[in-house]
């Protein structure tokens, strides 16, 4: 006989669960408490830190509900309990009760303490007033900072929903289900502390390494916080710190495929011809990653090598326009991630004309 009283425990401790720990498939699905509150959050690319300070809020409010909410729930999947009449239940659901009202009650005292001293003693607040010093003189200039660099389309954002690692020009943030950590730049160093392997399939031609790296701030009143991410993400984070970056005597890194790939793939281009560039014409940045200059062209030359007469490979008219690391992103991220071994003889549409070009054809410009 089915017991309704552990269907609906079972189904509501799930629902709470995916609440508190949302999953991917929930974010993709728009299952999220942004998501459903968003008219009043705001948007986080206009207002981070304002967005941040709503949401922070009005999850403590949710998630404080919940015990709550169990209770109500109970009461109408149980009648025969008869919850309803708190005078007659017993002593534990009665304990129960009063711990999930002072709990909502409570949450609800501080969140409008915080709304109501203009979010001034919010913990993340209390951890912008901690960075309110040279160069930026107060906390709503921190808070400005960190807003319009959020902006901006080249920062580097990864991690899990729970824990998600944002790098911009001049920080290091954490959004975590309660709270933001951040650290200047300028002022903190980031040390790998462990990497751990995963296996999640026997399919998958790599395992998956997760790094765990801590940052430390000289600043005394900005406490030091870890942070997680693959290993994948790990190049493009170390390409835009500028904080120093040091690696315990015990941890070792693994190249993922990809990276292996990559060192081939800039040997085999630096055995290409070259190609000088026309009198006049500038090399202007790589419009990849916009940090360094375009430095490949590509120049039909596998059929001059004698390697195919019917090659598929076609003539690229378009200028300089790419770095070396990123042409090699490209190319490795239009294979088949299942057949490595065929990466270095297949042939890929040029990123801004679509002309396909092999290994052969790409020429460091000089």
């Amino acid at each position: 006989m089915e017991n309704p009283e552990l269907s609906f425990t079972l189904a509501y401790t799930v629902f709470a669960v995916c609440l508190i720990f949302t999953p991917n498939e929930f974010c993709a699905a728009g299952l999220t408490i942004q998501n459903a509150f968003s008219p009043w959050l705001g948007s986080e690319d206009i207002d981070f830190i304002g967005h941040h300070l709503r949401r922070t809020s009005l999850t403590v409010l949710i998630h404080s509900s919940l015990p709550l909410g169990y209770f109500m729930g109970m009461c109408v999947a149980a009648p025969e309990k008869n919850l309803i009449n708190v005078h007659q239940i017993s002593a534990s659901w009665r304990a129960f009760l009063f711990l999930s009202v002072s709990l909502q009650l409570t949450s609800w005292l501080l969140v409008i303490y915080w709304y109501c001293y203009h979010w001034h003693n919010h913990p993340i607040s209390r951890t912008l007033k901690a960075h309110a010093q040279l160069p930026y003189s107060t906390s709503g200039h921190v808070a400005a900072s960190i807003n319009r660099e959020f902006r901006r389309i080249d920062k580097v954002v990864t991690g899990v929903p729970g824990a998600r690692v944002i790098v911009t020009d001049s920080w290091i943030l954490k959004v975590t289900t309660y709270h933001i950590d951040m650290a200047l730049q300028s002022d903190c160093h980031v040390t790998v502390t462990d990497s751990r392997q995963h296996q999640l399939s026997p399919d998958s031609p790599s395992p998956i390494e997760i790094l765990s790296l801590r940052v430390e701030s000289i600043n005394p009143t900005v406490r030091p916080f870890n942070i997680s991410l693959n290993s994948t993400d790990y190049t493009d984070l170390r390409v835009k710190l500028r904080a120093p970056i040091r690696t315990s005597p015990n941890v070792v890194i693994h190249q993922t495929m990809s990276e292996l790939f990559l060192e081939t793939f800039r040997a085999q281009v630096e055995l290409n011809q070259r190609y000088t560039l026309p009198s006049g014409q500038e090399v202007e940045p790589c419009i990849g990653c916009m940090q360094v200059p375009a430095s490949t062209k590509l120049v039909r030359l596998c059929q001059t090598a004698g390697i195919d007469n019917e090659s598929e490979c076609q003539q690229c008219f378009c200028r300089p326009m790419w770095c070396l690391f990123c042409l090699g992103r490209w190319f490795a991220s239009r294979q088949d991630q299942q057949r490595p071994q065929t990466w270095l003889s297949s042939k890929v549409p040029c990123p801004t004309c679509r002309a396909k070009f092999c290994i052969l054809d790409v020429c460091m410009v000089h």
